[in-house]
């Protein structure tokens, strides 16, 4: 059996790696192709491109790269022609996954897509794509089910492939201890994996940081970088401000766990800091144009995925952003920052008053305990290749004798895996 991949973002990278392994669990002969990145590499899977170099944001980055998105889509349409893989991976990714998806569609190979995007956030006219060119939806939060399935595609929940990677992971006992030798409590300051919203988000995290530091002189500031261009990129902005904190590279695991609380940009990161119990606020600063953009277009109150699984509804129609103002912010697990302003002093606040009262830090982290034994149980990627088996065992059965498609007949009625 071959399974064709396509995973863009770094997070995408590491829950593709995972299923891959757990594929090759239950049969030790598959293989795995496609596009990834190193995670995917390490696992087996035999990378046409690294995509992940790819990760962009916004449009204008999307279109300085066009071209090489034109040629990978058209390589991976060859490709699908003439070695004609049993299935079709899509991890995350909108916009090119889309592409993606359609040219399998086109060679008649089912296509799953594991862990989708959230166009039930922010893109609910997408679901006619996902209807017409997926087979089959994978869902990584309990809701989307029921989300995708009211609009006519065939989904399953699996739970959310992040919570089996925080399971893998083996810190660095020998740095942490060295790390906790110092005096005064660690905030942890996480800028993002890409590159943009690091440079778009971590002056006003480190701006907040100062803040904190006024109020809590003893306090320690630890960067966790992605990548070592981002971590120079982390170091100039300190030297700019005159003000000190290390910066390091690889350290992520760690440097949560050793954390009293942290500041963090939106994403999928909120699902680890769940998982360690890690008092945080959210921070993702954007143009006012793209402010703008994002109100036209949001259709839910909350940016981050912890916040929105404690949420009593995460569709109520008040979608305006937080404010620690609101009448249910005691509520909200993660304080969090959807802005185009200067929010600095507000982040600060929460930290301040994690690290001043220890009823409050408390508080926080039995709510976030509650709430990570009804969500984190893993196994994400287990399920998710049974899945992925038993429905192409259950496609290869229900065949029809030739001619396997005729003018008028339905996709479904073809035999395929229809939504």
């Amino acid at each position: 059996m071959k399974i064709f991949f396509s995973a863009g973002e770094p997070s995408g990278d590491l829950h593709a790696a995972n299923l891959i392994r757990a594929l090759r669990e239950r049969s030790p002969d598959i293989e795995c192709v496609g596009y990834g990145g190193p995670e995917m590499a390490k696992s087996g899977c035999e990378l046409h491109y690294d995509l992940t170099s790819l990760a962009v944001m916004w449009i204008l980055q999307v279109l300085l790269n066009i071209c090489t998105f034109f040629w990978l889509v058209a390589r991976a349409s060859t490709y699908f022609r003439h070695h004609r893989p049993d299935a079709v991976v899509l991890v995350d990714y909108p916009g090119f996954n889309w592409w993606i998806a359609a040219r399998a569609k086109a060679a008649g190979i089912p296509v799953f897509y594991y862990a989708p995007p959230q166009i039930w956030a922010w893109a609910s006219w997408r679901i006619k794509k996902m209807r017409r060119f997926v087979d089959y939806v994978l869902c990584a939060l309990p809701f989307e089910q029921t989300w995708f399935s009211e609009r006519g595609c065939r989904a399953t929940f699996v739970g959310h492939p992040f919570f089996d990677e925080v399971r893998r992971q083996q810190p660095d006992q020998a740095f942490m201890a060295s790390q906790s030798m110092g005096r005064g409590p660690i905030v942890t300051l996480l800028p993002g994996s890409r590159t943009q919203e690091v440079a778009l988000n971590l002056k006003t995290i480190l701006k907040a940081a100062q803040y904190v530091r006024q109020a809590v002189p003893d306090v320690r500031f630890r960067i966790a970088s992605f990548k070592p261009h981002q971590a120079e990129m982390a170091r100039r902005m300190l030297r700019e401000l005159n003000f000190e904190a290390e910066v390091h590279v690889g350290r992520t695991p760690e440097l949560m766990r050793l954390a009293t609380c942290t500041m963090a940009v939106s994403g999928s990161v909120s699902l680890e800091l769940l998982h360690h119990r890690k008092p945080t606020v959210i921070v993702y600063q954007i143009s006012p144009f793209g402010y703008w953009v994002q109100s036209i277009f949001r259709k839910v109150k909350y940016i981050t995925l912890v916040n929105l699984l404690a949420a009593r509804d995460p569709f109520d129609p008040d979608n305006t952003p937080y404010h620690p103002g609101q009448a249910d912010a005691a509520r909200i697990p993660f304080p969090e920052y959807l802005t185009c302003e200067d929010k600095s002093e507000s982040i600060a606040s929460h930290v301040v008053r994690w690290l001043k009262d220890d009823q409050e830090r408390a508080r926080v982290e039995q709510q976030l305990d509650e709430l990570a034994e009804q969500v984190s149980a893993g196994g994400a990627s287990r399920k998710a290749a049974g899945q992925i088996f038993t429905l192409l065992a259950e496609r290869k059965h229900r065949r029809i004798p030739r001619p396997h498609f005729t003018p008028g007949m339905s996709v479904k009625s073809s035999g395929g895996i229809a939504p």
